[in-house]
């Protein structure tokens, strides 16, 4: 069952959309609200960003989002501020202002942009005392959530090291996000917090299964990998915020959520999708384990008599710059599944439905968070980036993150009887 467009009515909200370069304001679904409207406009927006860093922008992003929103409905825990507002001040107002503050923050273009779509979007609201109110809250929560981020070790310099003998050449382009590992989470305790075990010993059976399935269904030139499996590897070469955000949208617009539920729900799944990053990158770095690309053309080193060198072998696409072990697409599909069924209660969810702009005309629809979790593990494998024990491990990684994540931050507010 696909999610229905609604009809469109004279009160609805507008949402920011890029399109050639151009920021302007289109109809949105009734059924939206202004969270998944700055949450799409966000995700639009940091598009040509690096995926990290766009991650981290939108997490930024809609945590000021929230605070703005509960420092007025006060139904949950604040995640960093619970400023002073009226109840009767305008959710929708603060809301967007959060968002469009944090979003000019990127450069000067971007600012009077945003400037230019914040204005356009609160035409939608009554002008008054409670519009106003609301403007200025999101603006100082927005200020107060950059602040608490802006020395959190997201621009560290690479400082990742190489090992090699004296002399001897290898690859030179940097790697990706080599600091992540030391920077502040954001409700984890630690980067290592959910490191996992050491990948599996390269003398094992598992080994040579996992090898021998990846180097024959995840080359360029397989034999073995089906038309639907080789568009299911396309389909999530895509990276950053469009891969998820979109997906947690549909699912707010399809549960009906308030908007102090949206903003907490949207909240909760990006919080989650950065300590997955800094978990990830800080497993990855710790291990330094090597691509397929890289084991692969080296068959004949590992002690495994069951692994054959193959001197041309290549994957799909070029390897993501930064070690293999665990898979950072699972561990990232894993933390939106472990907050959605945390959240929610179940794993079964209305049908979603995504396109990806790495296999256009492409759409996936899914009903269950498994369903969803183990396409992308597969996706990773059958592209020719990860093992099938590495898809695992990030896999339940994630998922331990994103229910972590929800019952740590957040939390129902306790009824004291005042404000």
């Amino acid at each position: 069952m696909g999610i229905a467009r609604a009809r469109i009515t004279s009160r609805s909200i507008f949402a920011a959309a890029i399109v050639a370069g151009t920021i302007f304001i289109v109809p949105s679904l009734a059924s939206a609200n202004v969270i998944t409207d700055w949450d799409e406009t966000a995700t639009a927006i940091v598009a040509p960003m690096p995926p990290y860093s766009a991650q981290r922008l939108m997490a930024i992003v809609d945590v000021a989002m929230f605070d703005a929103v509960n420092s007025i409905e006060r139904r949950y825990q604040p995640y960093l501020a619970q400023l002073a507002a009226d109840p009767a001040t305008s959710k929708e107002a603060a809301a967007a202002a959060a968002a469009a503050t944090v979003l000019a923050s990127i450069d000067p273009k971007t600012a009077e942009d945003m400037k230019a779509a914040l204005a356009r979007y609160l035409a939608a609201i009554p002008d008054g005392q409670t519009k106003s109110d609301g403007v200025k809250l999101g603006e100082a929560v927005a200020i107060k959530v950059m602040e608490a981020r802006a020395n959190d070790g997201a621009d560290a310099p690479d400082d990742y090291r190489p090992r090699t003998a004296a002399g001897v050449y290898v690859p030179t382009p940097l790697t990706a996000a080599s600091m992540w590992p030391r920077m502040k989470p954001w409700a984890m305790t630690s980067a290592s917090q959910f490191r996992p075990d050491p990948p599996i010993s390269l003398k094992s059976e598992e080994w040579a299964t996992d090898f021998n399935e990846l180097k024959d269904y995840g080359g360029k030139a397989s034999a073995k990998r089906s038309e639907p499996e080789t568009e299911t590897a396309r389909f999530w070469l895509m990276v950053g915020p469009r891969a998820y955000h979109p997906f947690v949208r549909q699912l707010v617009i399809a549960k009906q959520m308030s908007v102090s539920e949206s903003a907490r729900f949207m909240a909760l799944v990006a919080v989650g999708l950065n300590d997955a990053l800094i978990a990830v990158f800080d497993a990855k770095y710790h291990y330094n384990f090597w691509r397929p690309i890289t084991a692969i053309r080296n068959g004949d080193i590992d002690g495994n008599p069951a692994t054959n060198r193959d001197a041309t072998w290549q994957p799909i696409d070029n390897t993501p710059p930064h070690p293999e072990y665990p898979c950072a697409h699972c561990i990232l599909s894993g933390c939106v599944a472990g907050v959605v069924s945390t959240t929610l209660g179940s794993g079964e969810i209305p049908e979603v439905a995504m396109t990806s702009p790495m296999a256009p005309g492409i759409t996936h629809r899914w009903t269950n968070m498994h369903n969803f979790t183990e396409e992308v593990a597969n996706a990773r494998i059958w592209a020719g980036f990860h093992y099938r024990f590495s898809t695992r491990v990030g896999t339940g990684m994630g998922i331990r993150i994103g229910k972590y994540t929800v019952e740590s931050i957040m939390q129902p507010a306790i009824e004291t009887g005042s404000r």
